[in-house]
C-alpha cells in the first residue's frame, strides 16, 4: 500500500463544494472517480479540508492510498489531468508520502485569501475571481478591524449555524491585507477555521470599510458571540484556498 499526496488547483464555480454530495457535482468526487478509473481501484481521496459550494483554490491538498506504487509519477499527472482540465481542476503535483502523514490532521497552518474589486464597473475578465463592491471602502479602517481579529478568540459570531466544529475558540496567525488599484487581497493565516468564518470576518470588514458600522460597533459584535449580529457573509465566489502548510 503506498500513500500520494496531490496538490489542486480548481475553480469551484460549477461545484457544491470539495466535499461528496448525495446529489451535485464536487471536486472530491470528480478527481476521486478519475483517480479510481485510471488506477484500476477504488480510490478515497481525503482533502485537507472542504471548501464550500463556489470557492476556489490556488493549491488545495490531498491525500489517497493505492494498492501499487505508482512508477511513472509524471505520466500519472498528464493522464489524469487530461480528464480534469476541462472540468476547470488541475493537478498541480503528486508527492509520495509515509503512512504518518495525513492531508488534513498533519496541517500545520492554512491560509485563504479573499479578493474584493472595489469598482463602479463589474470585472469581466475576472468575473466570478472575487467579490464586486461598487461603494469605496476605507482600506485603513478596514486593517485597524482585521488587527482586532488576530489571536485566540472565541469567533461564535463568524460562525456558520451548520458548523460541526466542537470549539469555537481558534488562533489566527495573521491577516494580512494588500490593496493595488481596485484590487483588494486579504490574507488569512491559521492552523483551521469554523465553517463560513472567514467569509462572515470579511462580510464585517466590508461594513466597516463602507462606514457602516464605526471600530467600535465592529468590536462588540465581535465580542457578542451571536451570530445574528454578524454582517451578511461574503460570497463564496471571492474565496481561495491559497495553501496548505505541513
Amino acid at each position: 500500500m503506498a500513500r500520494y499526496q496531490l496538490l489542486i488547483e480548481y475553480v469551484g464555480t460549477n461545484f457544491r463544494g470539495w466535499q461528496i454530495q448525495k446529489k451535485g457535482s464536487t471536486i472530491q468526487g470528480l478527481i476521486q472517480e478519475k483517480i479510481s478509473k485510471l488506477l484500476k481501484e477504488k480510490i478515497i481521496l481525503n482533502g485537507s479540508g472542504r471548501t464550500d459550494t463556489g470557492v476556489h483554490a490556488i493549491e488545495q491538498s490531498a491525500h489517497f492510498d493505492c494498492n501499487k506504487e505508482i512508477i511513472d509519477l509524471t505520466k500519472f499527472l498528464k493522464s489524469i489531468n487530461h480528464f480534469l482540465n476541462e472540468k476547470n481542476i488541475a493537478i498541480l503535483e503528486i508527492k509520495k508520502r509515509s503512512k504518518k502523514f495525513h492531508s488534513r490532521f498533519s496541517a500545520k497552518q492554512r491560509i485563504y485569501k479573499y479578493v474584493i474589486f472595489n469598482q463602479i464597473s463589474s470585472p469581466i475578465i475576472e468575473k466570478k475571481r472575487g467579490w464586486h463592491v461598487r461603494k469605496p471602502l476605507d482600506i485603513k479602517i478596514i486593517k485597524k478591524g482585521a488587527k482586532k481579529l488576530v489571536g485566540t478568540n472565541d469567533y461564535s459570531t463568524f460562525r456558520s449555524s451548520s458548523c460541526h466544529a466542537k470549539s469555537p475558540i481558534k488562533t489566527i496567525k495573521s491577516i494580512k491585507i494588500k490593496s493595488s488599484k481596485n484590487r483588494i487581497e486579504i490574507e488569512f493565516k491559521s492552523q483551521s477555521f469554523l465553517q463560513q468564518q472567514v467569509r462572515s470576518m470579511v462580510g464585517c470588514l466590508k461594513y466597516l470599510g463602507e462606514k457602516k458600522w464605526d471600530l467600535k460597533t465592529f468590536d462588540k459584535v465581535f465580542k457578542s458571540k451571536k451570530r445574528v449580529l454578524c454582517a451578511p457573509p461574503a460570497p463564496s465566489e471571492g474565496l481561495f484556498l491559497a495553501r496548505v502548510i505541513y
